[in-house]
């Protein structure tokens, strides 16, 4: 039996005492907003491009080096995920998941689908949400990283 793993993104946005999550139609929980990368797609950007798409929002990325700086211009610093997951989504795939956490300066979320179910979430609302452990372990660490 062959296992396919395909690269994703997770970004876990958080707005003052709240982390935003979206209810998944086909999967029935909740989750943070992200989606598969690209082919030659750099995960930073494809977490950008998924948070645009799902919500609309606004945000930066959580990253608590200041970054390497090469004079000859021939490599840069990726922004590192706070974690990378391997998520088992059937006995026959897998997602190799690139999370990141990121902070919104507005509510105001919009997302490109009118029948996406969002909202944000505090900290005491998390463990009684439809979630699979790992994201309710990775909302919590996000609000802490920004409380």
């Amino acid at each position: 039996m062959e296992v396919t793993r395909h690269f994703t993104t997770a970004t876990f946005v958080v707005y003052e005492d709240n982390v935003l999550l979206h209810h998944h139609k086909k999967l029935g929980f909740w989750l943070p907003v992200g989606g598969h990368i690209d082919r030659d797609e750099i995960p930073e950007a494809a977490a950008l491009r998924e948070v645009q798409e799902e919500c609309g929002l606004n945000v930066s990325f959580y990253w608590p080096e200041t970054g390497l700086r090469f004079a000859d211009g021939i490599a840069e610093e990726l922004i590192r995920p706070v974690h990378i997951l391997l998520e088992d989504i059937n006995e026959f795939h897998q997602h190799i998941d690139f999370i990141y956490y990121a902070k919104s300066s507005s509510p105001d979320f919009l997302p490109e689908d009118p029948d996406s179910q969002m909202r944000w979430v505090s900290f005491d609302e998390i463990d009684a949400l439809e979630a699979p452990d790992n994201v309710k372990v990775l909302a919590k660490e996000a609000l802490g990283v920004y409380g």
